[in-house]
């Protein structure tokens, strides 16, 4: 027979426990709604990381994917250097695996110029200095973006950060992306 001060010592611990799961999970609501700004893992489109903590190499999704922290955006980590018109491009971006994962879309412009880094000049690519991602983006990507024109979407030309309004009919590379969009479509 367990004793009654040991039977209130147990049951203490056990009340202190889950009032203390009780208060972290408070705080935890507490913490989403005002984020620590200094955390490298609280998404905000108002920081500036530096590349090798901006950019994580997804290992869940087989290391073929790209977290941008800055952004909370998920790009696939090595865009097909194919050109397609527009709604090839849109087409391959839904139907696309990346990392086992399916989900992904053409980005907005605002989202696929995000990625741009306007202080890399006079190189192939404006992506930022040591970014992890392969087939070397350069050249012309297609957006999801058109303005409410019925022939005509937005690109964006990664190798000088220029954004074009051109015809569908064009053909550019399709570079996917997952998560939240930014509304821009």
């Amino acid at each position: 027979m367990v004793e009654p001060q040991r039977m209130r010592i147990a049951h203490g611990v056990i009340v202190g426990s889950v009032l203390a799961v009780v208060v972290g999970l408070a705080d935890m609501g507490q913490a989403q709604s005002t984020p620590d700004r200094s955390s490298p893992y609280v998404v905000s489109w108002n920081r500036t990381l530096p590349t090798e903590m901006r950019f994580v190499v997804l290992a869940n999704f087989n290391s073929e994917a790209v977290l941008d922290q800055n952004t909370g955006l998920v790009w696939e980590r090595s865009p097909a250097p194919v050109l397609t018109d527009w709604k090839a491009a849109r087409f391959s971006c839904l139907n696309k695996t990346v990392g086992g994962q399916r989900g992904w879309r053409l980005p907005s412009i605002v989202e696929l110029t995000s990625l741009l880094d306007p202080s890399v000049q006079d190189s192939g690519s404006m992506l930022p200095s040591g970014h992890p991602f392969l087939n070397n983006p350069s050249g012309f990507y297609w957006s999801a973006s058109t303005d409410g024109e019925p022939s005509k979407a937005w690109h964006l030309h990664v190798s000088n950060g220029y954004v074009h309004m051109t015809g569908k009919v064009s053909t550019f590379k399709a570079w996917c992306v997952r998560g939240a969009s930014t509304g821009d479509q």
